[in-house]
C-alpha cells in the first residue's frame, strides 16, 4: 500500500466527498480559469455571485490556498465572443495543469486549442452539443458538470411562466446565439406552440452592457408578454433584472442569484451545489485522475424561487397554486 493510503487511512484531517485529505499540500499547482463575461478580478472567494465564491471557499476547504500551494490566473473575454479563441490559445501556450472554462462555446474553443491539457467545464447538455458522447465517461481531456437536465427543462421554465401570466401569448428568448440556434430554437418554439405562445428570440450581438440595453430597448417594438432568461447571461444578471423592471416585463431566470438581483422568477438548480462540485472535479484531476475517466456531473434537483416584492412592483397576482409550488419567496 502506498504511503499516500496509509495517510488517508490513519491521518486525522477531515474527508472531502471522494476521499482525498483536506490539508495543505507540499506540490505547488497552477491552473487557469476562464468566464466569457465576468470580469477576472471578480472571480474570487468574495466576487462573481454566490456561485464562484462557493466554488473558490471549496477549493480552500480541499486543502488549496492560493498564494501558497495554489496559482490561479484568471482570464475573462468581457463579454465579446469573438476573443475565445485566441484567449483559449494563450492560455494553452501557458501550459497551467488545468484549465476552469465554459460553457458550450468556450468549451468548443478549448478543445480545438489542446487534446492534452485537462478541461474542468461547466455546460449546457453537453451530449445534445456533441461535446461528449457518454456522461459516465466523457473520455479525452474534458469533464465536468452541466447547468441544467438538458434541454426539457426549458419546457418547464416556460409552463410556469405561464402559470403566472395565464394570458400570455407572446414570448420573448433573451440569450446568446448560441443557445437559440439549432435544436434548442425548434424545441422552445414547439413547447410554446403547445402551450399557446410564440416565441421570438431577442439575441445581443455581444454579451456586454450596451448590447443587453439595446436588446430590451428593442423588445419595445415586440412587445412580448413576457421574458425567457438563459444563463450565458449571467453575468449581466443584475442589469438585466434592473431593465426588466424598467420595461415592466415579468421574466423567468434560470439562476437563483438573477431573483435575488430583482428578477421575478426562477427555476433552477442549486449553482453553488454545483460549482462546489466543479471544486472537487479539480481537486480529483490535481490529485492524479484522469478527466476522461470522471462522469461528467448532471444536476437531478430543481426548485421554483418567487419575488414577490418584484410582482407587487410589477402588479401581478401571482396564483396560490403558483406560490404553494414555491422552495422559496424572496421579499
Amino acid at each position: 500500500m502506498r504511503r499516500r493510503n496509509l495517510m488517508a487511512l490513519f491521518g486525522g484531517v477531515a474527508v472531502s466527498p471522494h476521499g482525498a485529505r483536506s490539508q495543505p499540500r507540499p506540490t505547488r499547482h497552477r491552473i487557469a480559469i476562464f468566464h466569457p463575461a465576468i470580469p477576472a478580478a471578480l472571480l474570487t472567494e468574495t466576487g462573481g455571485g454566490t456561485a464562484w465564491r462557493a466554488f473558490f471557499a471549496a477549493l480552500r476547504r480541499l486543502g488549496y490556498v492560493e498564494g501558497e500551494n495554489l496559482i490561479i490566473e484568471r482570464y475573462s473575454a468581457e463579454g465579446h465572443d469573438e476573443r475565445y479563441a485566441d484567449l483559449a490559445r494563450e492560455i494553452v501556450a501557458r501550459d497551467p495543469e488545468l484549465i476552469v472554462a465554459g460553457p458550450n462555446p468556450v468549451v468548443l474553443a478549448f478543445k480545438a486549442a489542446t487534446g492534452t491539457i485537462p478541461v474542468v467545464a461547466f455546460m449546457l447538455d453537453p451530449l445534445e452539443a456533441g461535446l461528449v458522447t457518454n456522461l459516465a465517461r466523457p473520455g479525452g481531456n474534458l469533464t465536468g458538470i452541466t447547468l441544467d437536465a438538458g434541454i426539457e427543462i426549458w419546457e418547464k421554465r416556460l409552463e410556469l411562466l405561464k402559470e403566472a401570466i395565464p394570458s400570455m401569448t407572446r414570448a420573448a428568448f433573451l440569450g446568446m446565439r448560441d443557445g437559440w440556434e439549432g435544436s434548442s430554437r425548434q424545441f422552445l418554439r414547439d413547447a410554446g406552440g403547445r402551450l399557446g405562445i410564440a416565441l421570438v428570440s431577442m439575441v445581443p450581438q455581444k454579451g456586454t452592457p450596451p448590447e443587453i440595453e439595446r436588446v430590451f430597448a428593442a423588445m419595445g417594438q415586440e412587445r412580448p408578454d413576457a421574458v425567457l432568461v438563459s444563463g450565458d447571461l449571467y453575468a449581466h444578471r443584475r442589469l438585466i433584472a434592473e431593465l426588466a423592471g424598467k420595461h415592466r416585463l415579468p421574466a423567468m431566470y434560470p439562476y437563483r442569484d438573477f431573483v435575488e438581483a430583482g428578477g421575478l422568477m426562477a427555476y433552477t438548480v442549486d449553482l453553488a451545489e454545483l460549482l462546489t462540485h466543479l471544486a472537487d472535479v479539480v481537486h480529483r484531476i490535481l490529485d492524479g485522475a484522469r478527466p476522461g475517466d470522471i462522469p461528467i456531473y448532471q444536476p437531478t434537483r430543481f426548485e421554483l424561487l418567487l419575488n414577490l416584492r418584484t410582482a407587487k412592483a410589477l402588479g401581478l397576482t401571482l396564483p396560490a397554486a403558483l406560490l404553494a409550488r414555491a422552495a422559496e419567496m424572496i421579499d
